[in-house]
């Protein structure tokens, strides 16, 4: 049984748990064959991600290239991750000579994508979300690629659906979900036409204690804000649970492409975190709205069967981030925006 520390206290405490290593993917990296390669690395989530690889392969004993790739919003960006022992490339992956320019290695992981915004600058959410995959899907057709999507290009179902499955069909509702699903043709083309092993990664929603659905419902009970009920449950999942699913996703990739979805394996009911907030925070929170009885969840069994259940509870992570806020720890002020009904984020 995992012992759960009562607070996370700082930045360093949080990157090295969300990056520890399991049993299982050490074992893994002591298996798999080649170098890796992270696309996109300097988001969310390339990091950890990346940090928890380069553990594995240390824990495993094995002596693999890992590299980094990303324009790199500053340089001590690109240093800190170069300091975990990942070597970086920086440049444009929309720059099509930049992209033949890169070594073709044996395991790519692709986690470019534009959410943010992305209403605003609908051409420039197709080619990171579409155009990309395909440029990648090209150049690195003798590779694995796992690729993050998203269960975004599922539509909302029923609450008590259980949540949408890999079978279901997609019905992506705005042109971001829509650019997503193209994300996915492209991959899934690549595949079929090279017999490149892919594994598609639909998450929703990946959560820690600088960024996340919790942290958005969070920050809005703490600053007193109206939180809207509308879309009134959610599916989130530890971000540590899904850098060990991700990386462990090179075992399953295929050809054809294989999908997967990754999230929490509870339904979670807004109001009721929110009530929960407010009680760690000494605060009446402020509902407004009425829930809807759709949303967008997700099934993960698939997931669960292959990989085993996500190891930290909700209610641990909800009292993690009710501390790191109320002690006024840095946020990624990024927020998910998984409020929005109509597609247009």
């Amino acid at each position: 049984m995992i012992k759960f520390p009562e607070k996370i206290e700082h930045e360093e405490q949080l990157e090295e748990f969300i990056s520890r290593p399991t049993s299982e993917l050490i074992e893994m990296f002591s298996k798999i064959d080649g170098d890796i390669m992270f696309l996109g690395i300097g988001g969310k989530i390339g990091p950890s991600l990346g940090r928890m690889a380069k553990r594995a392969c240390d824990e495993a004993g094995v002596n693999k290239k890992l590299i980094g790739v990303s324009l790199f919003e500053t340089v001590e960006q690109q240093k800190n991750i170069e300091a975990i022992g990942i070597e970086t490339i920086h440049g444009d992956l929309l720059d099509t000579e930049f992209i033949k320019s890169l070594p073709v290695v044996k395991n790519v992981f692709f986690l470019a994508g534009m959410k943010f915004g992305s209403e605003d600058n609908l051409s420039l959410t197709w080619a990171v979300n579409s155009y990309l995959p395909g440029l990648v899907a090209e150049h690195f057709k003798k590779s694995r690629i796992v690729a993050f999507s998203t269960g975004c290009v599922y539509p909302l179902v029923p609450i008590k659906s259980g949540g949408s499955l890999e079978t279901d069909k997609p019905m992506p509702v705005g042109e971001y979900a829509q650019s997503c699903l193209g994300r996915e043709r492209m991959f899934e083309y690549g595949s079929k036409k090279n017999n490149t092993p892919v594994a598609l990664i639909r998450l929703n929603y990946s959560v820690e204690l600088r960024y996340g659905v919790l942290v958005d419902i969070a920050a809005k009970i703490k600053n007193g804000k109206a939180l809207d009920l509308s879309m009134g449950y959610l599916n989130t999942i530890w971000q540590g649970d899904v850098n060990d699913i991700v990386l462990r996703a090179l075992e399953i990739a295929s050809a054809p492409a294989m999908i997967l979805n990754i999230t929490g394996k509870e339904t979670l009911k807004v109001r009721e975190i929110a009530n929960e907030f407010g009680k760690l925070f000494g605060i009446e929170p402020i509902l407004t709205g009425k829930e809807e009885q759709t949303a967008l969840l997700s099934n993960s069994k698939i997931a669960y069967d292959l990989f085993g259940y996500p190891k930290v509870p909700i209610s641990q992570i909800i009292k993690w981030i009710a501390t790191w806020m109320k002690e006024e720890k840095k946020l990624l002020g990024k927020p998910t925006h998984y409020e929005v009904r109509d597609g247009k984020y």
